[in-house]
């Protein structure tokens, strides 16, 4: 059985278009068929400082995978695209993806959180996900991605930068 996943992609190191695209291309590969892209966003950084701002968007695709390989093939895909993980959260980087939502699903072990905790409280989140599916709920908040965004109180620069082009 296919369930629809929302990607969070962000890259602020490198060539960040490449780098978006590219991890596009590889989650066609690993985890499942696109069903579209959001517009990419140019975006302050996020919790920490840096003079890199990031390119953001969200990818929705239907996969067959469970939410663990998932994160398992995420995590290969942001590997495989440079990102070196260290003792420090937020750093600059080639490739972050997030897991934001998995169908409906509501997940928290160790390891594993959906819907993302940080959906609600962060702008380059929310913009691309209200351009994507606008009137759909949060699983767990029960209320839409526009009324989150209008909600939110993250003042961080988003500023959509162009539609995805696939190539």
């Amino acid at each position: 059985m296919e369930e629809t996943v929302f990607l969070g992609l962000g890259t602020n190191l490198g060539d960040r278009e490449n780098n978006l695209l590219m991890a596009v291309n590889m989650i066609r590969e690993e985890i499942g068929r696109e069903i579209d892209c959001s517009s990419v966003y140019e975006t302050e950084p996020w919790g920490f400082l840096s003079d890199n701002p990031f390119l953001n968007m969200v990818v929705r695709v239907t996969t067959s995978l469970k939410p663990q390989e998932v994160l398992e093939k995420t995590l290969m895909i942001e590997a495989r695209l440079g990102r070196r993980r260290g003792v420090r959260r937020y750093v600059s980087r080639t490739m972050d993806i997030d897991i934001l939502l998995y169908g409906t699903d509501v997940i928290n072990n160790e390891n594993l959180e959906i819907p993302h905790p940080g959906i609600a409280v962060r702008r380059f989140v929310l913009e691309p996900l209200r351009e994507l599916a606008p009137e759909m709920m949060h699983p767990v908040l029960k209320v839409t991605f526009s009324e989150l965004l209008m909600k939110c109180r993250d003042k961080r620069a988003v500023s959509a930068k162009h539609p995805f082009s696939a190539g």
